[in-house]
């Protein structure tokens, strides 16, 4: 999961005129350089990105309560939608491209269902799997990793701050990952690498869903 926000961040920061998909933080930073200078491109996809982002979140939660109150998966509905959100954002940049200087409606289409897409990654990631770690929030994985190393070297770690440094650890190394891997495939391929996450996700669906508790 962290590769596949690396990944996903990546590609539609590359393709997108440096839209960030999972990134808000990003996001507020680009629209005040772009408040600063009229001649960039596409503010309004940034603007709009941020309830894109809070849309996809909504629909994450409202999906994940009603699949609770009847027993469905929840887990597997909620990779069920990203799923669609990102076919959606493949599908809508394929038709938008070639990109210009500007974001065409199909662009920015694109660009929206993405952020939404990974607002429902991040609010499913939260809900369902918060014993593990944030898949699609770097600045915080960091953080920890630095803290607990600093605390390993220094001879004041245990058994627990090895063990919550390497669960930190991993998201941060496989979202760097997918985020070298979504530039160079965006670059051969073009919107069809999206194909990658979706796989990935295709995967997830044919996993048991663990159960409620399990790490």
């Amino acid at each position: 999961m962290g590769f596949l926000a690396g990944y996903v961040d990546t590609l539609g920061f590359v393709a997108l005129f440096g839209l960030f998909t999972a990134h808000v933080t990003g996001n507020f930073v680009l629209i005040g350089v772009a408040l600063a200078d009229a001649s960039k491109a596409s503010i309004l996809l940034k603007f709009l990105a941020f309830p894109a982002f809070i849309v996809g979140i909504a629909m994450a939660r409202l999906l994940i309560l009603a699949a609770q109150r009847r027993q469905w998966p929840a887990l597997k509905l909620a990779l069920t939608l990203q799923v669609i959100l990102l076919a959606g954002f493949m599908l809508a940049g394929m038709a938008a491209s070639p990109i210009g200087g500007s974001a065409s409606a199909l662009a920015m289409t694109a660009g929206l269902l993405g952020t939404a897409a990974m607002g429902a990654h991040s609010a499913s990631s939260r809900l369902l799997l918060a014993q593990l770690a944030p898949t699609s929030m770097m600045t915080g994985n960091v953080t920890q990793v630095v803290i607990d190393s600093i605390d390993v070297l220094r001879g004041a770690g245990d058994a627990a701050t090895g063990a919550r440094c390497g669960k930190f650890f991993w998201p941060v190394l496989a979202f760097g990952t997918g985020a070298i891997a979504a530039a160079f495939a965006f670059k051969a391929f073009g919107f069809i690498a999206l194909m990658v996450p979706i796989a990935i996700l295709g995967a997830e669906l044919v996993l048991p869903e663990p159960a409620k508790g399990a790490t």
